[in-house]
């Protein structure tokens, strides 16, 4: 009877342990990153906010769908939803009041995945406020052939320095007249769009750059353009003026009948005809 009961033990304990790692594996929770990007809406209008989750398979990132997110406004959570098969989750959200809203998403607590968690701003404007657009390449001294990187390739403890003047300018035209729409383009030699836009983010800071909104778009030449028109098919007809250090960026403007600033003043025959030019930050605002 003693060895029934013993034999009987031992095959518990076998089966408690070989059931062990199978518990602890249904537990475990796979690493993911979540990012997601600036939103731009009106007062009283609803916002859309698109927050992506991805996983790590081998060497590359894969979406990860059907988990739960959350969308926080000062601790509190707002707006939920789920991602799709593309990781992607579509989030809704509509301020009353006009400003620069710091928002969170992370995955919900249900979710397979660790803890994880991402911030941006959402800008919450009049129409009727005029707004400018201001190419990143224009606040740094560096000269930028393809795009502006805020981190110079290989030197990540190396950031580019402000043009003088371009943050106290930029923040007196802001103080009481404009928004600001910085236009930041991407650069795979700092990393993904999202690095990218974080980086920027956090120079603008850095610097003390007054606050805006950023927009992150692919180095094609045209893409500005698609989304300028993009902008004005939306109701943000008041963007009429952009500040920028390439000619590309100039053009954007020109072409639509619309103003645009060099600053500093390009090489000689690199402004179009109709830029105006201005040759430190501290003249832009009489170019205006």
């Amino acid at each position: 009877m003693h060895n029934s009961f013993f034999r009987r033990a031992g095959l518990f304990t076998f089966l408690l342990f070989w059931a062990a790692p199978a518990i602890l594996s249904a537990a475990e929770k796979i690493s993911g990153t979540l990012t997601v990007h600036d939103s731009l809406t009106a007062p009283n209008q609803p916002a859309t906010i698109e927050a992506t989750l991805t996983g790590k398979s081998l060497r590359t990132e894969i979406p990860v769908g059907g988990e739960p997110i959350e969308f926080l406004i000062a601790g509190n959570v707002v707006a939920t939803a789920m991602t799709g098969g593309d990781g992607r989750a579509i989030l809704s959200y509509t301020p009353k009041a006009k400003g620069s809203v710091p928002f969170t998403v992370r995955v919900g607590a249900t979710s397979k995945t660790a803890a994880a968690e991402a911030g941006a701003n959402l800008a919450v404007w009049e129409r009727r406020t005029p707004i400018i657009a201001v190419e990143m390449a224009s606040l740094m001294e560096t000269p930028i052939a393809q795009g502006p990187t805020v981190t110079l390739p290989g030197k990540d403890a190396e950031g580019r320095q402000p043009m003088p003047d371009a943050a106290n300018e930029l923040g007196k035209l802001t103080q009481f007249y404009y928004n600001v729409l910085y236009v930041v383009m991407e650069d795979k030699a700092v990393g993904t769009n999202d690095q990218v836009n974080a980086q920027a983010r956090q120079w603008l800071k850095d610097q003390k750059f007054p606050i805006g909104h950023i927009l992150l778009l692919p180095s094609d030449p045209a893409a500005f353009g698609t989304k300028l028109d993009e902008l004005h098919a939306a109701g943000w007809k008041t963007l009429k003026i952009g500040v920028g250090r390439t000619k590309a960026f100039a053009e954007t403007f020109l072409q639509r009948r619309l103003d645009a600033v060099m600053v500093p003043e390009p090489a000689k025959g690199e402004a179009p005809r109709k830029a105006k030019v201005a040759k430190e930050w501290k003249d832009v605002r009489k170019k205006m």
